[in-house]
């Protein structure tokens, strides 16, 4: 099927299929691993024994170390990254930063290298741990934007084509195809997502279908915008014979409307959103816009709480991180229009001074 695919004429007879080329990414994180080099480089040259040996076309193998996201130089980019890891003291908030970290890291290997979707292997029993974990941050709000098969708050649209399938099962397939399964040293941790995973573990023993039923539960909630296909790309992500069935939406309506926090990308509940209005009353620091604009679980569980700290963490934040907020008054403008429904409008009486 592979194969068939990689071919116009036999991927699609009427050539609305282009071909697509593939390429497997693998993010090194000897910088901050707490088990020895030479077994990080042992995983390495067995990722790229695996890639090598896969049925054709030949797939690019692109490995980046997870530093090179705060900067290109291998020392200063391990000392910041090691100095941001440790600005975090929560557990949780550690283990939650550097995923956001390894999305950043996939977004540029994609961006640099000219790929227009990134599909990601998370499955049933990952998805079943973060949505209870997530409930119990907090996030619940922005829940439905990370279960969906389709997530295009990115710059690179996200695409979770495992999503119904456990972990058990994928493990049964990559032993019938003869894939080698490697397993990362972890560090001992009691964070939330530990305990979590632990719990639907025990669920999982008892009653394998529970995952299906923790997802399925997920799945009911409503999800955001940038989760929809867009009228001129959603023909990309599906078959054609398929795509009469798929929602289709203008362009209008898919202009993201969400604010969404710098750190993680979570959208803010309106809650959230309505104290953004002090932004737009007052001037401030490029670190105070920064941490307004934060969601707050990231607040709670990422930002350190000190002044001097905080303007540390912010100055060895990854400039791509940074970006998505703009200091001054430069994004009063956009922030107005993005929260318009929640500001209170003066009487149009008030300028006759009646």
């Amino acid at each position: 099927m592979q194969c068939i695919s990689l071919k116009n004429l036999n991927a699609s007879k009427s050539q609305a299929l282009p071909v697509f080329g593939v390429g497997v990414a693998f993010i090194d994180e000897s910088a901050i691993s707490i088990g020895p080099l030479h077994e990080m480089n042992k995983v390495i040259a067995q990722i790229r024994s695996i890639v090598s040996t896969l049925s054709p076309a030949h797939k690019e193998l692109h490995i980046k170390p997870l530093e090179n996201i705060c900067s290109m130089s291998s020392n200063d980019g391990r000392i910041r990254l090691n100095e941001l890891l440790d600005s975090v003291t929560d557990a949780t908030g550690k283990e939650d930063f550097m995923k956001y970290l390894r999305m950043l890291t996939l977004q540029k290997i994609a961006l640099d290298n000219g790929y227009s979707k990134l599909l990601l292997g998370s499955c049933t029993s990952t998805i079943a741990c973060h949505v209870i974990s997530a409930t119990v941050k907090g996030q619940g709000y922005s829940l439905p934007g990370d279960v969906q098969y389709v997530d295009a708050r990115w710059e690179v649209p996200v695409v979770l084509p495992l999503r119904d399938c456990t972990a058990e099962e994928l493990n049964q397939l990559c032993h019938l195809d003869g894939l080698e399964l490697l397993q990362l040293i972890k560090r001992p941790s009691n964070s939330i997502n530990s305990l979590v995973s632990s719990f639907v573990a025990r669920l999982r023993d008892e009653n394998p279908s529970r995952e299906r039923t923790i997802v399925r539960t997920a799945e009911k909630l409503r999800p955001f915008c940038f989760n929809k296909f867009v009228e001129d790309t959603y023909h990309e992500f599906v078959p054609s014979r398929l795509r009469c069935k798929f929602q289709n939406i203008n362009n209008s309506e898919t202009a993201l409307s969400e604010v969404l926090c710098p750190l993680c990308g979570s959208p803010l509940s309106e809650p959230e959103v309505q104290s953004l209005r002090n932004i737009l009353e007052k001037t401030q620091t490029l670190v105070e816009n920064f941490t307004a604009h934060c969601c707050q679980s990231c607040s709670f569980q990422i930002l350190p709480t000190g002044a001097e700290s905080l303007q540390h963490f912010y100055t060895v934040l990854p400039q791509s991180v940074t970006v998505r907020v703009t200091g001054g008054t430069s994004d009063h403008s956009q922030l107005r229009e993005l929260i318009d429904d929640c500001l209170l409008v003066d009487d149009d009486n008030d300028d006759d001074g009646t």
